[in-house]
């Protein structure tokens, strides 16, 4: 369904009893609500949640902003690894006011949060909060490789083919992937599939990530976190390396940290219960 939140319309699905404990499930960079998998939703359904993933602005069936042009990501880039702020065509406090908004139109005052990379960075009015594979931003954090990088910011050999475009997301979740839980190519190859059939928004991705960029250091932030909160965190992720899930944990009061060996910068499906587990732990302390 489509909801008009924060002045803009979002895409949501709503999953489970209306009477379970409310679960906002925030996808990252660039993925839609389907990344969440309808697997993985129904095993947190399963545990009494009423689990309401969406589409962030920009990304998938939700508004976009291309009327806002496209940044140039190297000078982003080179901004911000001297210092200089970035500029960019929405924040990433916006996103997180996307969120309550879905929840005020949904007539929720507060929810379970579960983030996932630039999700973890925008949760907000939280229950309780679970942070998956994502960072306070701080500048003395290690970064992704050079090849990671260099991935991340490369284009499909044929932008106007699926086929390649889907090739080009298999190549580069099987870099950022978990060593310990490889995926297999047909699996990668269903699953992005259809998240590029559903809707290929490169030009969003582009700004999502400008918006990362120009949003800086969250750790003053965190000291406010009150609520109980789950830090999960790979010990192989090649993308946001572990040092900041450890760094969430310690600036983040009562904080439990779990680090998972093996995984890498994706939600690998042996995985999934203590992912489910970890959400319902954070929620069990609220």
């Amino acid at each position: 369904m489509q909801i008009s939140a924060n002045n803009i319309a979002l895409e949501v699905e709503d999953h489970g009893s209306p009477g379970g404990e409310p679960l906002v499930l925030i996808m990252g960079l660039g993925m839609q609500l389907v990344a969440w998998h309808e697997d993985f939703v129904q095993q947190l359904v399963s545990r009494g949640f009423r689990v309401i993933r969406f589409d962030n602005r920009d990304i998938g069936l939700s508004q976009g902003f291309d009327q806002l042009g496209v940044p140039n990501l190297a000078l982003d880039a080179v901004r911000l690894a001297v210092g200089l702020p970035v500029k960019s065509a929405y924040s990433l406090e916006d996103m997180a006011n996307d969120t309550a908004g879905i929840l005020d139109v949904m007539g929720i005052r507060k929810a379970h949060i579960c983030g996932a990379s630039m999700g973890g960075m925008v949760a907000q009015r939280l229950k309780s909060l679970t942070l998956m594979m994502t960072s306070s931003g701080a500048r003395a954090l290690p970064g992704p490789s050079l090849k990671v990088r260099g991935a991340m910011l490369s284009r499909p050999d044929d932008p106007k083919n699926i086929d390649s475009v889907v090739a080009h997301y298999v190549r580069l979740y099987k870099l950022i992937g978990s060593p310990g839980y490889p995926a297999g190519d047909d699996y990668l190859f269903q699953r992005l599939g259809r998240s590029v059939r559903r809707s290929y928004r490169p030009r969003g991705t582009a700004r999502q990530l400008s918006a990362i960029a120009a949003d800086g250091d969250r750790s003053a932030l965190l000291a406010q976190i009150k609520q109980p909160t789950r830090v999960l965190h790979g010990l192989a992720d090649p993308l946001i390396p572990v040092a900041a899930g450890r760094d969430l944990a310690a600036k983040i009061r009562g904080a439990q940290l779990d680090l998972v060996d093996g995984m890498g910068h994706d939600l690998p499906v042996p995985l999934w219960p203590r992912f489910v587990t970890a959400i319902a732990s954070a929620a069990a302390r609220a």
